[in-house]
């Protein structure tokens, strides 16, 4: 279960950056305010905890 909301929140960052990279848009950015607000700032890291949430999954065997 958190490994699957780690992803969920990993995807959600990788899809932000390739907006931003693609785009220009920043989601996070729009809707929330980017890094200066509170919500931002939360949405930043929880992309981020996600992301390194993920890192045991390179890890493990099948």
């Amino acid at each position: 279960m958190l490994e699957k909301l780690a992803l969920l929140l990993a995807i959600a960052g990788g899809v932000n950056w390739g907006l931003v990279g693609l785009f220009q848009l920043d989601l996070v950015s729009l809707y929330l305010g980017g890094a200066t607000t509170i919500a931002g700032r939360v949405a930043y890291t929880l992309a981020a905890m996600g992301g390194i949430g993920c890192l045991p999954l390179l890890f493990r065997g099948r």
